[in-house]
C-alpha cells in the first residue's frame, strides 16, 4: 500500500466501482481485495470490506462501509484529457454506466463520485488569462460535457 493512500467510502460495490475504474482510465488496476474476518456493522464474514486501486495512477482504497455517509462534489477525481475523443470516452463512460451529467465538465458515476472531465484545452485557455480566460470560462458555463472546438473557438474570439 502506498503512502498516501484515498480512502473512498462505499455502501457495498467497493470492488464493482475499482474493476470499472480499472477498465476505463489508463494506468488504473485492482491490486487487492480483502475481505471481512468477522461480522461488521453493514457486512458479514466473508463480505468484501476493502478494495485497493489505482485510477490514473492514484493509490486508492474502497471501504465497503455501509450506508451511512454519502458522496459530495467535495471530492472528484479530475482526468485531464488530450482531445475531444479522449473527453467523450471518458464522459461516456462514467454517464453511460449509469452515472449523470452536472456541468461545467462535471459528472457523477453510479456510485456517487464526483467526476471532472477537463480537456486540456480549457485548463491551457484558463491559464492564459485575460480576455482569452473570460470567454473560454463563458464558454464553459453553459456546457455540461465539456466541447473542446467550442473552447477553443471561444478563446480565439
Amino acid at each position: 500500500m502506498a503512502k498516501n493512500t484515498i480512502c473512498i467510502w462505499y455502501d457495498k460495490d467497493a470492488e464493482a466501482a475499482a474493476r470499472f475504474y480499472a477498465e476505463v482510465f489508463p494506468d488504473s488496476a485492482v491490486t487487492a481485495v480483502h475481505k471481512a474476518p468477522g461480522d461488521y456493522p453493514s457486512g458479514k464474514a466473508g463480505d468484501v470490506l476493502t478494495v485497493e486501486f489505482t485510477v490514473a495512477g492514484v493509490a486508492c482504497i474502497g471501504l465497503n462501509g455501509g450506508p451511512i455517509f454519502k458522496h459530495s462534489e467535495a471530492f472528484s477525481f479530475q482526468i485531464a484529457t488530450d482531445d475531444q475523443a479522449e473527453t467523450d470516452r471518458y464522459w461516456n463512460a462514467i454517464v453511460g454506466n449509469g452515472g449523470q451529467e452536472s456541468a461545467c465538465g462535471w459528472c457523477k458515476d453510479r456510485w456517487g463520485i464526483s467526476w471532472q472531465i477537463t480537456p486540456r484545452a480549457l485548463t491551457d485557455a484558463m491559464a492564459a488569462g485575460g480576455d482569452e480566460a473570460k470567454r473560454a470560462f463563458a464558454a464553459m458555463m453553459d456546457m455540461k460535457k465539456i466541447d473542446v472546438a467550442a473552447i477553443e473557438a471561444a478563446r480565439r474570439g
